[in-house]
């Protein structure tokens, strides 16, 4: 089952969610953006934060469904690469 995204990743709620997902990291290993609207460069600190502690334990995070704007957002801050979206 894989981990969903709010409509809205901020400032204002980018640590509990990154909490969040830490407390179901086996849910990590599929992080679906179908719902994420409203976002900034914050949602790529917390899906690189998830990235890395999946990646100590020998897995890989898969995004799902990721909006256009996130895409762009990953290649302006060359981070496709390392979050799979390329």
């Amino acid at each position: 089952m894989p981990f969903l995204l709010p409509a809205s990743v901020t400032q204002d709620n980018v640590v509990q969610l990154e909490k969040e997902g830490l407390l179901n990291l086996a849910a990590l290993r599929t992080v679906d953006c179908a719902s994420l609207k409203d976002f900034d460069s914050t949602v790529l600190t917390v899906l690189l934060a998830w990235q890395k502690k999946l990646q100590a334990d020998g897995q890989q995070i898969t995004i799902q469904n990721a909006p256009e704007k996130l895409t762009v957002l990953a290649g302006v801050y060359g981070v496709s690469e390392l979050l799979g979206m390329t």
